[in-house]
């Protein structure tokens, strides 16, 4: 599959213009060497893959490729959460915590979370707009994230926490940079003290041990206080800034298609083939894994346009190569899965994702995302929301700058005049 991206259609403009808005130096220089091939040596960076087959093939081999090396993951998170949580770890470890974990977000337990924390501000974001309100999507996902938060670390639901708890949690992902392979003691230091604000509570219902909350669903399944809390917290840094970002722009997209008319007519037609994670909120139907066409292909495309991980780290551990490129042992992989996604074209849910793009922004083999369920019943539940309202349309947009997931800083939302 060749990296050259296609020009852009009027809708995708948008997402450029979000993309250089969050990156205005890193975004152009990941195009500019994706034109130099699937894989590009870059100084002060690392080997840049934008080849899809192939960052699926790194995602897959632990043996050549480690998160725990230089430059990788564990390089930016084991000094604010930690050694022993998934982003940070590899091999037996790896395998024995996400056996331990494998069962948190059930279809049942995140569908009970869901009910809990976002039936309230989804039914009043269904009723501003039904009576004719101007609604901003942005803030209306920053309180669902802050809601989803408030619930994963124990805290009482209290709608007033909301907003600022999903600010607290998105100060800490700023931080990161991509030619910057760790953080600076200033910052790690910072990211503690509001990881410590935000976990805290975590602590107490970890010692409780309720089966209701997530830290006491961590004790049950033996892990330490110090391993929860960590645990608490990566949940907390990879859910919370995708969600506030992707939600307003699958609806921009949506609203920028024609799209979005309302309930039951929000579709398109085609398939998908299988994917990683299964079925369920996916929109994978049946044994033979035919997509339901509809909603579900919209979010699963939509999903590939915005790509919720843009980048994806890597080090070498054993020597080999990338694509011919030879690496070695300390060599940094950085693989962009914004432009491996991306070099498919532009927004077209009634066109099937190839097997080697399958849920890529979401991982692949032993790293796929463990919270994937849980993201997905959150999109799905704020997308009903608005198409049971009635037909909308964005009615004003500005784009978030210097932020660490590309998305809208305000998304403007009201009901279509009908007469």
């Amino acid at each position: 599959m060749t990296t050259a991206l296609a020009p852009p259609t009027a809708p995708d403009r948008w997402e450029q213009r979000l993309q250089t808005a969050a990156h205005p130096v890193a975004y152009r220089l990941l195009r500019a060497v994706a034109a130099r091939g699937p894989v590009v040596r870059v100084p002060r960076v690392g080997v840049v893959v934008s080849d899809a087959a192939l960052a699926r093939e790194v995602l897959g081999d632990t043996v050549h490729f480690t998160k725990t090396g230089p430059g990788s993951p564990a390089d930016l998170w084991t000094p604010v959460l930690g050694p022993s949580v998934l982003l940070n770890m590899e091999g037996s470890d790896h395998t024995a915590l996400r056996r331990r974990l494998s069962g948190l977000f059930t279809p049942g337990y995140v569908a009970a979370l869901c009910a809990r924390v976002l039936a309230q501000p989804l039914a009043d974001l269904t009723r501003r707009l039904r009576a004719g309100e101007e609604v901003d999507l942005v803030r209306v996902a920053q309180i669902c994230a802050g809601a989803a938060i408030c619930e994963i670390v124990g805290m009482p639901v209290e709608p007033g926490r909301f907003a600022t708890a999903h600010a607290e949690a998105s100060e800490v992902t700023r931080m990161v940079r991509l030619w910057r392979p760790s953080m600076t003691g200033r910052q790690v230091s910072r990211a503690r003290e509001v990881l410590g604000k935000l976990t805290a509570s975590a602590v107490t219902a970890y010692r409780e041990g309720s089966e209701e909350t997530l830290p006491g669903r961590l004790h049950g399944l033996g892990l330490s206080e110090v391993e929860a809390r960590g645990a608490v917290g990566a949940f907390l840094l990879t859910g919370t800034e995708t969600l506030v970002s992707f939600i307003p722009r699958l609806v921009a997209l949506c609203h920028d298609t024609g799209r979005l008319a309302g309930p039951g007519m929000l579709s398109c037609s085609g398939s998908r083939g299988g994917a990683d994670g299964g079925g369920g909120a996916g929109g994978y139907d049946g044994a033979d894994g035919s997509a339901v066409a509809g909603l579900d292909a919209v979010v699963e495309e939509a999903l590939r346009v915005t790509v919720p991980s843009p980048v994806m780290l890597r080090s070498v551990a054993v020597a080999t190569t990338v694509g011919g490129v030879p690496v070695a042992p300390g060599d940094r992989v950085v693989i962009a899965t914004l432009l491996c996604a991306q070099a498919y074209g532009p927004f077209a849910p009634e066109r099937p994702h190839p097997p080697e793009l399958r849920r890529l922004w979401f991982g692949a083999g032993p790293h796929f995302c463990l919270g994937m369920p849980l993201a997905m019943a959150q999109i799905h539940a704020v997308l009903d929301a608005v198409l049971a309202a009635g037909p909308t349309a964005v009615t004003g947009r500005r784009a978030a700058r210097r932020v660490l997931i590309p998305g809208y800083a305000r998304l403007d939302l009201k009901l279509r005049s009908t007469t």
